[in-house]
């Protein structure tokens, strides 16, 4: 087994060969994608589709095309939901969509998923037809969590009819977020010849741990470090999404007007941007919302690694696993 660190680097090197030593034309199409991936982030979806390969074969090298193939489908995802979300930066860069304009980035974006499929394409037969039908069906279902993000935006909070619940915000990020990290370990132990119900597992694995994942960005937009976290502090707040913060505050809320009043409020300057951002910010230290969300992102946790005990591998290969999850609870961008 190697390090996270290796299997990260062993990733990067790949996206350069791919992508950054290829002269493609026409730069307008292809000189987006290298920007999004030349900062693609932590690399975290590939390594694990490397790990879980090397979890049940030393024969990875089969897997870094679609351990690849699964970080250009994350990046592709990450340029259509900026546009979507209307984001200005994005790890502490312009988006695309704003570096250039909103035709570039959508066009780029789906040249990404064609690429995307490119590179499975020399997946071994006896592989291929199981990696496809994980990569479909997650490609589908993150955009099935997208429109879900979508719909929140137009339904209410609170105790009204139709308002979104827990239960709706939880299932709309295990399919936005959650599920290209647990195909991307699925997909890993189906080129390492893992049986059926262990890639089933580590799937289980990642979907829960992806769950904690993203209440855990969902935290950091509130109470992280600007600078660690890549992104503007409160950009959650300011758009008014609807996040696990958010909707708990209404649930938990007896009297909710001034948070309606907050909510209805859409500032005109920094200084009343910053303002918004700290009101609603007490009302969630009123509530303990902070603890509150931590606690259920520390649920999801302990789910994900009791689906990692069922995996049937040494123990001693589930310790590099076992690390990352603790490493993501508790991280800060």
């Amino acid at each position: 087994m190697k390090t996270l660190a290796e299997y990260q680097q062993i990733v990067e090197n790949e996206i350069t060969k791919q992508f950054f030593d290829k002269k493609t034309e026409p730069k307008e199409l292809f000189a987006p994608i290298e920007y999004i991936l030349e900062e693609g982030g932590k690399r975290l979806r590939p390594a694990l589709c490397l790990l879980a390969c090397n979890l049940f074969s030393e024969q990875i090298e089969q897997a870094v095309k679609p351990a690849v193939a699964l970080e250009t489908f994350h990046n592709f995802t990450l340029l259509h939901d900026d546009i979507m979300d209307k984001a200005d930066m994005r790890r502490g860069r312009a988006t695309v969509h704003k570096k250039w304009n909103e035709n570039t980035a959508i066009l780029s974006g789906d040249a990404m998923v064609i690429l995307a499929y490119q590179l499975l394409e020399e997946i071994d037969n006896k592989h291929l037809s199981a990696v496809l039908k994980v990569f479909n069906q997650t490609s589908l279902d993150v955009c099935i969590g997208q429109q879900y993000d979508m719909n929140f935006e137009q339904r209410p909070l609170g105790n009204e009819l139709n308002a979104v619940t827990e239960e709706e915000y939880l299932f709309m990020i295990s399919k936005k977020t959650s599920v290209l990290i647990a195909a991307s370990l699925q997909i890993g132990a189906i080129l390492g010849g893992a049986s059926k119900q262990d890639a089933e597992n580590l799937y289980a694995f990642g979907e829960n741990l992806g769950i904690a994942f993203q209440l855990q960005d969902d935290l950091l937009d509130v109470f992280g470090n600007e600078v660690e976290f890549g992104k503007r502090i409160g950009g959650d707040i300011l758009a008014n999404k609807k996040t696990f913060l958010l909707i708990k505050a209404y649930e938990l809320l007896s009297e909710k007007t001034q948070l309606d009043t907050l909510i209805s409020f859409s500032p005109q300057n920094e200084k009343e941007a910053l303002l918004k951002i700290s009101k609603v910010t007490e009302i969630y230290n009123l509530l303990t919302i902070k603890q509150i969300t931590e606690q259920k992102s520390l649920q999801f946790y302990n789910k994900a690694l009791q689906a990692l005990e069922n995996v049937q591998i040494v123990e001693s290969k589930k310790e590099i696993l076992k690390e990352f999850a603790k490493k993501l609870l508790n991280r800060k961008k």
